[in-house]
């Protein structure tokens, strides 16, 4: 488990990238143990996903009241997300290589998983007002598209660091993970029974 220090190192470095700073990437580990020590961006995260999963279940229950109940919804909804995560990466560390990337893998990795935590913190205030405020349905919206809109530009920017081949290559790689992220969200959704719950 990293130190306070390291954590604190990493997501510093992490948002550096982010905001174009390639220095950012210089704060990161991207040695082997860096490379595993970077999936406790999950724990860091977890505390803000698990809020928005509650938000999510409540308004599940609420449409469906019969049907599964909230743990459950949670548990499913946290496999999906945990997925949309960790299941991109899997991918393109079999492609990585064969699209001339493989020797910046484990750098985009290191900085993905660290930013991935950031961007879950950033997104923390829309799912707080839904979960405290289930009725204000269009404050939650214009409260989220600017920030989802922000934290994609930002991600790409820290894939443009990090993959370090210039901006074609990045945007390639960034439109990728985003596709593949999405495949995975509504696969998952739709295998855990999650998008009949979602009206």
């Amino acid at each position: 488990m990293p130190s306070a220090e390291e954590i604190i190192t990493s997501l510093s470095g992490a948002w550096r990238m982010m905001i174009g700073r390639t220095e950012g990437l210089r704060m990161l580990d991207v040695s082997a143990d860096g490379f595993w020590t970077s999936f406790f961006a999950i724990i860091v995260a977890l505390p803000a996903l698990f809020l928005g999963w509650v938000s999510v279940a409540n308004d599940m229950v609420a449409f469906d009241p019969e049907g599964a109940g909230r743990l459950s919804l949670i548990l499913r909804l946290a496999t999906v997300d945990l997925a949309s995560w960790l299941l991109p990466l899997v991918g393109l560390a079999l492609v990585a290589r064969h699209v001339g990337i493989g020797d910046r893998y484990v750098h985009y990795v290191v900085a993905s998983n660290w930013a991935t935590a950031i961007i879950v913190w950033l997104m923390l205030p829309p799912a707080l007002l839904h979960l405290f405020l289930p009725d204000e349905i269009d404050g939650v919206s214009l409260l989220s598209l600017p920030l989802f809109l922000a934290t994609m530009f930002l991600s790409w920017r820290l894939t443009n660091v990090a993959i370090g081949k210039g901006p074609a290559v990045a945007t390639g790689v960034f439109a990728a993970m985003v596709v593949a992220s999405l495949f995975v969200l509504f696969g998952m959704q739709d295998l855990l029974g999650l998008d009949r719950l979602s009206g």
